[in-house]
């Protein structure tokens, strides 16, 4: 049990390290024109808090035998970060504004948490504190991909719902959701049990419309592996424009 437990985590650390790195085309991309075009910094920062929540709720004394989903967290919150940053840097005076201002208030957030878990709670209360912030904000992270699915059934394309993303949120939700039943924790199994749902209904429709409505042209969007994080353009049809994703464990 405790080696199954293990290596479920291990496979769920290196499934969520592909999601972590998925949006580096799209920064790659941000870096070489100057410009955050039409692209949202709002999933980044949004899920920066969810990773730093995981990680906090993974830690030895807030809960036990979940080392490996700090292991994880931590490193998604400092790729995420890295992330908000570049888009900080580059993003018109607006956005930035109001990026920075997100970004302020997700680590107000979480600081908030990990000073009330510390000083109010103890022992299987702090877990529990912790427990609920962290699976509302995974649950939150897994829930953004219905947009690009509801796209998907309207326009009867993929085109912005890669398949090796959609089976990799699949594996990590899975991989996560199993972790959590063997050590028990439903902190853990619940949040990933959702993910593992929603992945496997992306590859259902994947599998469903794959052949069906190829785009004439390929999209801004595509030649990333991350689906979702550019901002329709004003005035643009509903099949050229993304919804939002960001996986987490």
């Amino acid at each position: 049990m405790d080696i199954a437990h293990f290596l479920f985590g291990v496979f769920g650390n290196a499934t969520a390290l592909f999601l972590f790195l998925a949006p580096t085309i799209t920064f790659r991309r941000i870096v070489r024109r100057k410009s955050t075009e039409q692209f949202s910094g709002i999933p980044y920062v949004m899920t920066l808090l969810n990773c730093l929540l995981s990680a906090w709720y993974g830690l030895p004394f807030v809960s036990k035998n979940n080392i490996l989903v700090s292991t994880i967290n931590g490193t998604g919150s400092a790729i995420e970060i890295i992330y908000v940053l570049i888009f900080l840097l580059f993003a018109p005076k607006k956005e930035k504004a109001k990026i920075f201002g997100l970004f302020m208030l997700v680590l107000t957030v979480f600081a908030a948490v990990a000073l009330v878990s510390l000083l109010a709670f103890h022992g299987n209360a702090r877990k529990i504190f912790c427990g609920f912030a962290a699976t509302i904000f995974s649950i939150i992270m897994y829930a953004s991909p219905l947009s690009i699915m509801r796209m998907v059934i309207k326009t009867k394309s993929v085109e912005f719902m890669p398949f090796f993303l959609s089976l990799f949120v699949f594996l990590c939700g899975t991989s996560w959701f199993v972790f959590g039943l063997l050590g028990r924790d439903p902190f853990v199994a619940v949040p990933n049990g959702f993910g593992c749902g929603l992945g496997t209904m992306q590859l259902i429709l994947y599998f469903i419309y794959h052949k069906k409505g190829e785009p004439e042209k390929p999209s801004a969007a595509n030649g990333s592996v991350e689906m979702g994080q550019e901002k329709p353009l004003e005035g643009t049809k509903m099949a050229n424009g993304n919804g939002a994703l960001v996986e987490q464990v």
